[in-house]
């Protein structure tokens, strides 16, 4: 009975997955395998005759691949203009050095090219690159190699990422931390202080001339003239006396003290029929639109403080693009209030509904780019693949954030449930399919390809390593991400995204995966034409 369940795709998968979770949580030295573990058992399950469809794997793998690339996509462009370059040079390094070892391993040994190549592919796990071996080559030792170079090239990139956070003693969670202030340091933070209309040059002057935001880079909030308390508008006329409650930076409060007068601690409190509250923005058509388009103020007597968006509070500049889920602090009178909250939507429920034609769309589209062929004349071309066209269409598809009514980002909770789906789906079809042919393998063509895959695996991260820490001084969040990524390892990421609470990794990732994929072809067809 229970070899006929495990005939069942379906039962086989789940009792892995099981099995691999209890395997994760064992901690030895204090190292777990976490998630990772999956794989290991899905080798044993393999090496005794269960199998899982490779449909299934590839299901997982889109699903993985695309809400990563949804997750990193507002955050790749950044980091691509921030830290792109390094990260591509650390990627160029450990892709050239693992093409170089294997030439090295060629001449050493007097392994045939195809076999060569057939290596490179395997120790970096790069479907797109054994197709172009084989092609290239038009021999079957291609596909041969790359069996042997596969599994390690699986398991040597997962320990290597479990290991080297000990190895260099460094606490993943506290660098991941350290990284979220320096990030959060890049956005000044906004304070509120009080200024008392002293110059005369502004005195009997209204907002709308003065143009406060523009030459300070303040907002005005509320102003008290007497015991009354106003909000602000635009043709509110200063007078000498009044008091007036400044948000903004220390850099924009001080431009308000020089063009206002004296500058004072503390708050002005709200009017009787006055409120300040948090609004969320969850209308599709608001997406997009600058804060200046809304003109909150004339058509609402409402006034914007500050915008809230993934944990840092940002300036409300008149040309800022609101995204979907930001939070805006507005005070104004209630019903003014109330009238932007609808304006807005403020439906927190729909932040954790979960749209899935913009999934199922993306894929389509992913899976559609990674179909083209890109030819470079005398027999050179490219072709993205299916990961890497889900990956790019997803990055591309989350920074635009919007086309049309469709809204190209998941809620959190959504994006986490479908990435480890479609993580532990993949790693057990890749790890029954490895390990069906493990022991064979040895028997058939011996330890040295082996070997020679291994050396091709670890080579290239030993260095990237040393580099990134030692010359670029790369965090190791980044540097994991980097490497895995070089490595063209979804596993690898998988086993990083696994060990820290932060996306950080996957930017990286994200970051150079596309680079890494595009060079390991071109480098392998290289080898296939000049190295005889």
């Amino acid at each position: 009975m229970l070899l006929d369940l495990l005939q069942s795709s379906y039962f086989s998968v789940f009792l892995i997955v099981a099995l691999g979770f209890m395997l994760g949580r064992i901690k030895v030295a204090g190292l777990s395998l976490d998630v990772s573990a999956v794989i290991f058992i899905a080798l044993a399950f393999g090496h005794w005759g269960v199998t899982i469809p490779k449909e299934l794997g590839n299901f997982g793998l889109v699903l993985f691949i695309f809400t990563i690339g949804i997750q990193a996509g507002p955050g790749f462009f950044h980091s691509f203009r921030s830290k792109g370059k390094t990260l591509i040079l650390i990627t160029l390094l450990i892709v050239a050095s693992a093409c170089l070892t294997g030439i090295a391993m060629k001449y050493l040994f007097g392994i045939d090219t195809p076999i060569v190549v057939g290596l490179i592919a395997g120790a970096l796990t790069s479907t797109p690159g054994l197709a172009v071996a084989i092609d290239s080559t038009q021999s079957p030792l291609a596909s041969i190699a790359y069996g042997i170079a596969y599994p390690f090239g699986v398991i040597g990139v997962i320990l290597f990422v479990k290991l080297l956070p000990k190895i260099l003693h460094i606490d993943l969670e506290k660098e991941a931390r350290q990284l979220e202030a320096e990030r959060r340091n890049q956005f000044p933070v906004l304070k509120t202080c009080l200024f008392r209309v002293t110059n005369p040059i502004v005195c009997g002057r209204n907002l709308a001339d003065l143009k406060i935001r523009l030459m300070t880079g303040a907002v005005i909030s509320r102003l008290q003239r007497g015991d009354e308390i106003l909000i602000p508008k635009a043709n509110t006329v200063l007078e000498k006396g009044d008091c007036l409650q400044g948000v903004g930076s220390e850099e924009s409060l001080n431009n308000l003290a020089l063009m206002l007068g004296t500058r004072e601690e503390g708050e002005l409190p709200l009017g009787n029929m006055q409120v300040i509250e948090s609004l969320l923005l969850t209308k599709k058509d608001m997406v997009g639109k600058q804060l200046f388009d809304l003109n909150l103020q004339r058509n609402f007597g409402c006034t914007v403080t500050r915008i809230r968006r993934s944990g840092i509070d940002l300036s409300p500049s008149p040309e800022l693009e609101l995204k979907f889920g930001d939070k805006l602090l507005v005070i104004g009178e209630r019903e003014g209030v109330q009238a932007v909250a609808r304006l807005l939507g403020n439906d927190v429920k729909k932040l954790s509904d979960t749209d899935f034609f913009p999934i199922a769309m993306g894929i389509v589209l992913g899976v559609l780019f990674g179909k083209l062929n890109i030819s470079f004349g005398d027999g050179m071309s490219f072709s993205p693949g299916l990961t890497g066209g889900i990956l790019m269409m997803a990055l591309f598809l989350s920074a635009v954030g919007k086309t049309g009514p469709i809204i190209w980002s998941m809620s959190g909770q959504a994006n986490q449930l479908l990435r480890q789906l479609g993580l532990l789906l993949f790693l057990a079809e890749v790890g029954t399919s490895a390990g069906k042919t493990l022991v064979a393998t040895f028997q058939e063509s011996g330890f040295l390809m082996f070997g020679v895959g291994a050396a091709i695996t670890l080579i290239p991260m030993l260095l990237a390593a040393l580099v990134g820490r030692l010359v670029f001084k790369v965090s190791l969040l980044d540097l994991l991400g980097t490497i895995t990524g070089g490595m063209t390892s979804t596993p690898g990421l998988a086993a990083a995204d696994s060990m820290v609470d932060s996306n950080i990794p996957g930017v990286a990732y994200a970051t150079v995966y596309p680079i890494a994929m595009v060079f390991l072809i071109l480098f392998i067809q290289v080898i296939s034409m000049v190295i005889i």
